[in-house]
């Protein structure tokens, strides 16, 4: 099932089923099908509250979750749609602050298809709409949409923000958006619209110039970190600037330097947009909270099954943009033990090379229910790679934390050593599921 879609709620997973069984499952660009969908169901996407809309290889989440937390406590009730989800279907669609519910969930997506019939759809388009519709119906302050792919022709790009933003820029789905990055940052520039503003990072030469230049043609005044915007360590905390003055704001919960790009990147959409009273927001920076981004694994069934003391990490890296991230992030920590399964489209070396010299033990997984790299060929890559002498391929995440455990208990703990899931958001939320510790 595309992405991993499921449910245990009888009636959602009946409507998933018919949603696979409409045509097309896979990723599919295009904004024909979405427009006539939702044209087919009153045109939601014109009655949304304020759009905040974020592209961007990498970080994208991270920015909508600080965006959401910065908004929310300013008093603001907020929508969000991300993909894709980790455990549950419904992580998708966040209705007013919530999780959307099963019992709300099964009868939006059963008038969806409905109205799909005749129709081939994607997933990602199917699902689109339905976002798009209970936003429509459910009050709120603003909406805050992350792009699925690309930007320009995204299903999400049928709104009309009041803000767009572009996180980090990297080498991914090459197959759709280009084999250079200016050809990834013209699509990723596609969400741009005419006189609404769009805040980035800055870019390399090449990237940067074609994002000048998108925006100059439909006159839109682009915000670029670097020039427009700053943000900056400062002792224990952060340091942003622009045109308005300074602002001091805390570390973000979300550990990594990139996470502190990706909280100034919020800040300076929440900040050049006037749709929305936003104030007092510089403290919930630290509270925002992006599952399988450097998270801390909970308390949980396997976490139990390791001794007393040993920080477990997840995150969903799954190209060398976001591994050099997390590797950078976890550079100056103790012996770490690599834990990671690899979807067969991503290249092994381009997750696993960032890690070399910080890994003293490697562990390999399947990914249930996708295409993913044969656990005894990572081992092979990884073993290289660090200069391992063995690796240990697993069946599924409760044997390799199985594993880890009893090699912790018989070579010893090293001071600051720690365990690191990485390479997919799947296998990151097939971690979280059998740990019993899904997003909430």
């Amino acid at each position: 099932m595309a992405d991993g879609a499921r449910s245990s709620h009888p009636a959602v997973q009946a409507e998933l089923d018919r949603l696979m069984a409409l045509g097309m499952g896979g990723d599919v660009l295009g904004l024909e099908r979405i427009e006539e969908l939702c044209e087919r169901l009153g045109r939601p996407q014109d009655r949304l509250a304020p759009v905040f809309h974020v592209a961007g290889t990498n970080g994208k989440g991270s920015t909508i979750a600080f965006l959401r937390a910065m908004l929310e406590a300013s008093g603001q009730s907020v929508h969000v749609f991300t993909s894709p989800h980790l455990v549950r279907f419904n992580e998708r669609i966040r209705l007013a602050g919530s999780l959307i519910e099963d019992e709300a969930l099964a009868p939006l997506l059963a008038e969806v298809i409905d109205a799909a019939q005749g129709m081939k759809v994607s997933f990602f388009e199917a699902t689109t709409a339905a976002a798009f519709l209970a936003f429509a119906r459910t009050p709120a302050n603003a909406c805050l949409i992350e792009v699925g792919l690309g930007g320009r022709l995204d299903a999400t790009n049928i709104v009309q923000p009041v803000m767009t933003g572009i996180a980090a820029l990297g080498m991914d789905h090459m197959h759709f958006l280009g084999d250079t990055l200016a050809a990834i940052a013209g699509e990723k520039t596609g969400i741009a619209k005419p006189g609404v503003p769009l805040v980035t990072h800055d870019y390399p030469a090449d990237a940067d110039a074609v994002i000048d230049a998108k925006a100059r043609a439909l006159g839109v005044n682009r915000l670029k970190r670097g020039r427009d915007w700053k943000i900056e360590a400062d002792g224990d905390g952060l340091l942003y600037r622009d045109e308005k003055g300074e602002l001091a704001l805390p570390r973000p919960s979300l550990p990594g330097m990139h996470q502190a790009a990706n909280a100034g990147l919020a800040v300076a959409m929440l900040r050049h947009q006037q749709a929305i009273e936003a104030e007092r927001f510089a403290e919930s920076i630290a509270a925002a909270n992006w599952p399988a981004r450097l998270q801390q694994l909970p308390e949980g069934d396997l976490t139990r099954l390791l001794p007393d003391g040993v920080p477990v990490r997840i995150d969903g890296a799954h190209n060398r943009n976001a591994a050099e991230a997390v590797a950078e992030a976890l550079k100056d920590g103790g012996p770490l033990t690599l834990v990671t399964g690899i979807l067969k489209n991503r290249a092994m070396e381009d997750v696993l090379a960032p890690f070399a010299g910080q890994v003293k033990r490697l562990l390999t997984l399947p990914i249930t229910g996708h295409d993913h790299h044969d656990p005894k060929d990572l081992c092979v890559a990884g073993m290289k790679l660090f200069g391992l002498d063995s690796c240990g391929p697993s069946d599924d995440p409760r044997q390799a934390f199985e594993r880890i455990g009893d090699a912790l208990r018989r070579d010893g703990i090293a001071p600051g050593e720690r365990v690191l899931v990485v390479g997919s958001l799947y296998l990151a939320g097939q971690v979280l599921e059998q740990n019993g510790t899904p997003p909430a």
